[in-house]
């Protein structure tokens, strides 16, 4: 593969920008078996991508086929290209990622559904869209833990009608938590499988309490790193994405 096509594929700009930055000498290139960069001003050199590192203008980046990322989403934040009223998520994340070619209308990576503006924690993003309705769809059942603040006291009693389900006010279905458990006086463990618009908040609200934060701290079996600062992103691995996959432990 012509390195001018792997920066384009990594987001780096359009092949003509990507030839440019190789023929001034601002690109260096770490194969996989070798220890040392290379700098070189030739744009067609072919190259194996896989394991290839590549050194832009001073910045390092690993090459990925596909993006998977994990974000900690901070408050104040939208999940949206074009937000209303908030900064969007896509400018906490770097260039590259934000312009990795697509073949839809949208470039760079794509958020796994949304988290409304005050809602923090774990979200996902990637460019491929297989694995993005693999995330979304309901049918999959994929469970996501939120950690809520709650405005009042909570009791058992509001924990057995979330376990058996609410009915929300666009639909005549009751909506139940797959798992629900009191931390604190207002702190809620709850578990849900599939999404609603503002769901959490519906429901806390239908059982007589109000939602004062929201946090997302799982999803599937992986879990968002403690060591993760709100803003801050990383690229998921093969255990964070096996961990997708993985049932909620206990």
């Amino acid at each position: 593969m012509q390195l001018q096509d792997i920066l384009y594929s990594q987001g780096f700009g359009t092949r003509r920008v990507c030839a440019g930055l190789v023929q001034q000498g601002h690109v260096a290139c770490r194969a996989k078996d070798e220890h040392d960069f290379t700098v070189t001003q030739d744009a067609t050199l072919d190259l194996a991508p896989e394991g290839l590192r590549l050194r832009v203008q001073g910045v390092e980046w690993l090459y990925q086929d596909k993006a998977y990322v994990l974000l900690h989403k901070p408050a104040g934040t939208e999940c949206s290209h074009k937000p209303s009223a908030h900064p969007s998520i896509y400018t906490l994340l770097p260039a590259p990622l934000r312009q990795r070619p697509a073949k839809g209308a949208l470039q760079g990576v794509q958020a796994v559904g949304r988290l409304d503006q005050d809602t923090t924690g774990l979200l996902l993003l990637s460019d491929d869209g297989q694995f993005i309705h693999r995330m979304s769809s309901p049918k999959k059942h994929l469970p996501k833990v939120y950690e809520v603040t709650t405005k009042h006291p909570l009791d058992e009693r509001q924990v057995q009608r979330l376990l058996a389900g609410v009915v929300l006010d666009d639909d005549p279905r009751p909506v139940a938590a797959a798992a629900c458990e009191i931390v604190a006086p207002h702190h809620l463990q709850l578990t849900l499988t599939q999404g609603k618009y503002h769901q959490v908040k519906r429901m806390l609200a239908a059982v007589g309490n109000r939602v004062e934060g929201l946090h997302r701290s799982r999803i599937g079996g992986l879990v968002l790193p403690p060591d993760l600062a709100p803003g801050q992103w990383r690229w998921l691995n093969e255990a964070d994405l096996n961990q997708l996959s993985a049932p909620r432990s206990a």
